[in-house]
């Protein structure tokens, strides 16, 4: 009996949990996309567009792309799977101020905060993969991924990754408000190192090794090897990749409970 009445106590609460969440993203969606004339399309759009502008350019500085034949398709391996990881850990390191308000109501927690802007920021690149990737198949730019899991399970690990950098940044930034300004000065490599733009296995092994420290460039050679029907990654890691992402997400709950307890 006892363990019927906990169990619904439990489900009472999951519903309960989920219910606040889902309010949260309706929030969320609104704040953030309400004020712009196009509202949520224009979040779809702006990586769309910037995607395709760097295309257009690089297919002009180069004549053909490091892997495959379609600039496109190559370009938008790398840059829409780096944004994922860019959008979440910039979004996410103000998502504790800008919903203070929210937190004197007992049900909404911190976490909370967290979890409802990851899922729509998630939510909506995903939507922008289908429009774009979509749009490059219908014009015969490109094929269908090779390995569909494989594609979507280097996404969930950017995301992840993306979720642990925004929420140890949050925390940072309670406790340093500069560190806005010098995590965009300190980040910024990262877009010329992950593999946007190239592939590891172009460099020389001492250069591999050196680029290999960075999860981000497994990140997007892992999807371009899921992607691409012929391109089997010597320098993907996916056992480094995951340790990675698990140690980064203990330490970023890690460090946001301990900062919750200090300042109770």
């Amino acid at each position: 009996m006892w363990s019927i009445t906990s169990t619904r106590k439990s489900d009472n609460l999951l519903r309960m949990q989920a219910r606040v969440i889902g309010a949260l993203i309706l929030r969320e969606t609104r704040v953030t996309f309400g004020k712009a004339q196009m509202g949520y399309l224009w979040a779809v759009f702006e990586p769309v567009l910037g995607t395709a502008a760097l295309t257009a350019i690089f297919s002009i500085v180069t004549r053909h792309p490091p892997l495959g034949t379609s600039f496109a398709l190559f370009f938008a391996t790398g840059v829409l799977t780096f944004q994922i990881y860019q959008r979440l850990s910039t979004s996410l390191m103000a998502v504790f101020e800008a919903n203070r308000g929210l937190m004197a109501y007992p049900l909404v927690k911190e976490l909370d905060v967290v979890f409802a802007r990851f899922l729509l920021i998630v939510a909506t690149y995903l939507f922008v993969f289908v429009v774009f990737f979509g749009g490059l198949i219908m014009f015969d730019l490109a094929d269908y991924p090779a390995r569909l899991d494989q594609v979507l399970l280097a996404l969930l690990a950017t995301a992840l990754i993306g979720l642990g950098a925004g929420l140890i940044n949050a925390v940072i930034m309670l406790l340093w408000p500069t560190w806005k300004h010098l995590h965009g000065i300190i980040s910024r490599p990262l877009f010329f190192i992950s593999g946007v733009f190239f592939i590891p296995s172009a460099f020389p092994p001492n250069i591999r090794y050196i680029l290999s420290w960075n999860p981000l460039m497994h990140c997007i050679d892992w999807f371009r090897s899921g992607y691409y029907h012929s391109y089997d990654s010597p320098t993907l890691d996916i056992g480094y990749l995951l340790m990675y992402t698990l140690v980064l997400l203990l330490i970023a709950f890690g460090s946001e409970r301990v900062y919750r307890k200090y300042q109770k």
